[in-house]
């Protein structure tokens, strides 16, 4: 998971960045409001983490912005010294999912990122998976279409259940290393646009088939559902 965190103290920053990794994701700190902005533009995030005084916008604001400019709903959470009802019920109105008030209490701070991400990202243990006539046998690693399997080597199966998890996200180009290559991965742009063009033709992702995959110029890769039938049902 990479979350973003915005607050404008270093030792803030420095304290979740801490918390953050310890439990496993991949953090980044920003301390203006539009250097996170501008990085949304290209790059995708799993959670926000949002202070509400900055030097050059509000919180309220940049959760405002997140809300109107994304169609799939990024979870945010609110983390500031503003501690009345009025500033919770503001934050939680412009569109924050959870608010939490400083100083920090690392373990709620825990519990509250961990129950978001569940909540918006939920895992499922059953070991089928269907996308309209896709099925992923999460066990045995395969993927067919209408019963007929499909062959993929390890990556292409990795890079096809994140796309089909995440489908209607628009992912970047680092998202999807981290997530399928491993962070400390170093595959070029054209070995990505390989892979992604691999499954294109061995998934045959079209329309009529129920979903396209496309490439977001200077942003990423998106895959998504072109048919109601085509949502995730889990099988025992």
């Amino acid at each position: 998971m990479r979350i973003a965190h915005l607050d404008d103290e270093i030792y803030q920053l420095d304290l979740v960045e801490r918390a953050i990794t310890a439990m496993g994701y991949h953090y980044f700190g920003f301390e203006r409001g539009h250097q996170l902005l501008n990085q949304l533009r290209t790059e995708s995030f799993d959670l926000l983490i949002v202070d509400w005084h900055l030097p050059d916008t509000t919180g309220i604001e940049v959760v405002r912005w997140v809300r109107d400019n994304f169609e799939l709903k990024i979870p945010i959470l609110f983390l500031t010294n503003r501690s009345e009802e009025l500033d919770i019920v503001a934050g939680l109105t412009a569109g924050a999912d959870d608010y939490i008030t400083k100083p920090i209490r690392l373990y709620e701070l825990n519990a509250r990122i961990k129950a978001l991400l569940r909540r918006s990202y939920p895992n499922t243990e059953a070991n089928l998976i269907h996308y309209g006539q896709f099925q992923f046998n999460l066990a045995e690693r395969m993927l067919s279409f209408a019963n007929q399997n499909i062959e993929l080597k390890q990556k292409e199966f990795d890079l096809a259940r994140y796309l089909f998890a995440n489908c209607g996200r628009l992912l970047s180009r680092s998202h999807l290393l981290e997530a399928v290559w491993g962070i400390a991965a170093d595959i070029p742009s054209r070995s990505m646009d390989t892979h992604i063009s691999t499954l294109r033709v061995k998934l045959n992702l079209r329309p009529a088939r129920g979903y396209r995959l496309s490439a977001v110029y200077g942003q990423g890769y998106r895959l998504e559902a072109v048919s109601a039938d085509a949502i995730p049902t889990p099988a025992e």
